[in-house]
């Protein structure tokens, strides 16, 4: 008899800074649930990262004078050893710049292109990086 999946992601945190408590905690609560599913005679799948693109991650690598992946790979880097430290026990670790990774988001963009669900057209407003979030006039 097949047993049954469950699977389990954390969220991928961006690479600016080095984890937070509440990442590690997160990680913890996942981990301790994938260990129980396993137990429980689950095929369990548990996968983690790290996102890699974006402002604020730019600007802290610019901030240390370091190119941008030089950057998150020192940050990830440090973020396995964490991981390590704590004994979790991911199955998979996806980083949104591995090639696999870049090619399957290009396959599913292209998808949604052709579905009409993505279109080219324009947006004026303000955005704030550090709360990573489009602003309307009436929220300044």
């Amino acid at each position: 008899m097949e047993k049954k999946k469950f699977y389990i992601t954390t969220a991928i945190p961006y690479m600016n800074a080095k984890l937070h408590l509440g990442q590690v905690y997160e990680f913890i609560l996942a981990d301790v649930m994938a260990r129980f599913q396993r137990l429980a005679g689950y095929d369990t799948f548990f996968l983690t990262g790290s996102d890699e693109h974006g402002q604020k991650i730019y600007k802290s690598a610019a901030s240390k004078g370091v190119a941008t992946q030089e950057y998150v790979d020192g940050m990830v880097a440090d973020m396995k050893r964490i991981l390590k430290l704590y004994n979790i026990s991911n199955d998979s670790f996806i980083r949104t710049t591995d090639k696999n990774h870049e090619k399957i988001v290009q396959a599913i963009f292209y998808k949604l292109k052709e579905n009409g669900d993505i279109y080219k057209s324009t947006y004026e407003g303000w955005y704030c990086v550090i709360d990573e979030n489009f602003l309307l006039d009436s929220q300044l």
